[in-house]
């Protein structure tokens, strides 16, 4: 049992809520493509899951220009908006449960994520969760990223909470460090793109196999 009175998560979304890693892998690989760069591997493209998207293809083909991740930048943002239809994730197991329960009692909920914040809300319209969520920080709405503390630290400015009394559950080392650079507690999900050594290695409180996993550790303990 976490210790202190948790009023806030601040969720991931790529990895911790939804399952996009295969999504995400083909429209970068589908990207380098189209630009005529070296198609780099399945675990190459998903270790930069959680990057914002131009920091996202530096890091999968180091030595690109900043005007190359530009453009490859645009060119996924095209091909995003064509085929959005298509790349509507799935939610990971227990999720929509564990939600409902965590809101049931009283326990407010956002999310801080590398996407925009209009896709993420478009997200999760379409799966039916957006209802769960008082406030989405999204890459446009932050100067710094993950793991900085600033999305974190925006979040709960907004909804006037204390670092002291929210959790962050993500399932990257980014998210971790994001949360105790705030000064909150961080839990880390091993199903996502990250292995739960590097997730300990980062300084999760607890590391998660399964999201039903997470109340216990939000909640008071019913005696």
């Amino acid at each position: 049992m976490i210790s202190g009175a948790t009023k806030l998560v601040i969720f991931d979304f790529d990895g911790t809520l939804a399952d996009t890693r295969d999504k995400i892998v083909m429209m970068l690989q589908r990207v380098m493509r189209k630009r005529g760069l070296p198609v780099a591997s399945d675990e190459r493209c998903a270790s930069s899951i959680g990057i914002p998207l131009k920091g996202a293809f530096q890091h999968i083909l180091p030595g690109l220009s900043d005007a190359e991740a530009q453009a490859c930048t645009d060119t996924y943002r095209d091909l995003f908006n064509r085929y959005h239809d298509q790349l509507v994730p799935d939610l990971f197991p227990h999720v929509r449960e564990t939600l409902d329960e965590l809101c049931t009692n009283g326990i407010r909920m956002s999310i801080a994520s590398s996407r925009t914040s209009r896709t993420l809300w478009k997200f999760l319209s379409e799966m039916g969760i957006q209802h769960y969520f008082e406030c989405v920080i999204g890459a446009e709405d932050c100067p710094e990223h993950k793991p900085s503390p600033v999305p974190v630290l925006l979040t709960l400015e907004q909804l006037g909470e204390e670092a002291a009394n929210t959790v962050v559950v993500g399932d990257m080392p980014a998210d971790i460090l994001m949360g105790l650079r705030a000064g909150c507690r961080s839990i880390g999900v091993s199903y996502g793109n990250s292995t739960p050594d590097d997730l300990a290695a980062a300084g999760a409180s607890h590391i998660i196999d399964d999201f039903a996993q997470l109340p216990p550790l939000c909640l008071p303990e019913r005696k």
